[in-house]
């Protein structure tokens, strides 16, 4: 599928994967280990763990001969998941909030509480709609055009882009948006 928000799905959608990993980075690496976290049923741990393993995003690693046993160790690919559990967390903690106890990302060296948000590298602003969309734009290895608003007229069409507005007022709470594809133009 040409969308990468798809893509990943395939690979970490299903939610025992996504609670694997999260417990992956809490330092769990062992079957058992990860079984009593979750509560998983052994056989359902087996086809998660063999996909995660498939996927590039955990390394299974053989820490005992006799009986053979193995260990689940994160892979660089599976680091880089880190960002999307921590905004994952925040965005539960702020619109599905929990009685009690819940998760929250701290700094390691004060154990103050940190905000996480999605910066741009490039520019350091916080990304943010509708400062920030989603464009298409050529595959990976290939050239990316100039911003539809620098065009010339005379260039093709500009990019379709994703927008979200809300459905039923503007109001700040509201629960759904509507996906229109919007055409620009200079």
């Amino acid at each position: 599928m040409p969308c990468p928000i798809a893509r990943s799905l395939e690979h970490v959608g299903e939610w025992w994967s996504i609670l694997i990993l999260r417990d992956a980075f809490k330092g769990r690496s062992r079957f058992d280990q990860f079984q009593k976290s979750l509560g998983i049923a052994p056989n359902m741990l087996t086809r998660r763990l063999n996909t995660l393993v498939d996927s590039g995003l955990l390394e299974r690693r053989l820490y005992s001969e006799k009986p053979p046993r193995y260990e689940y160790l994160l892979t660089p690919r599976g680091q880089d998941f880190r960002p999307v559990l921590w905004t994952l967390m925040a965005w539960g903690n702020k619109h599905f909030p929990p009685e009690g106890q819940t998760l929250v990302v701290v700094d390691a060296e004060t154990g103050e509480q940190a905000d996480p948000v999605l910066v741009d590298s490039r520019s350091g602003r916080v990304l943010r709609g509708p400062e920030f969309e989603v464009a298409t734009v050529p595959a990976a290895g290939t050239r990316i055009q100039r911003s539809p608003r620098a065009q010339t007229p005379a260039r093709p069409p500009t990019p379709t882009r994703e927008r979200a507005t809300a459905t039923s007022s503007d109001a700040p709470n509201a629960r759904r948006a509507k996906h229109t594809k919007v055409r620009t133009s200079s």
